[in-house]
């Protein structure tokens, strides 16, 4: 698998990670990897936000 393949599989299971209850601890990647980063973005775009924030 190319890098591109890699990273959507990365932003993926960073989602289903956080839909799941997972802490963002359980990132497989190493940090500062780019890998990394896209498995936090998935997590941070499916995690939802505590009550009373984000508006």
């Amino acid at each position: 698998m190319g890098f591109r393949e890699d990273a959507v599989r990365a932003y993926q299971d960073g989602r289903d990670a956080a839909r799941s209850g997972r802490p963002v601890t359980v990132c497989p990647h190493p940090a500062g990897s780019l890998l990394q980063l896209a498995w936090v973005r998935g997590y941070v775009v499916a995690r939802p936000l505590p009550e009373g924030e984000g508006s």
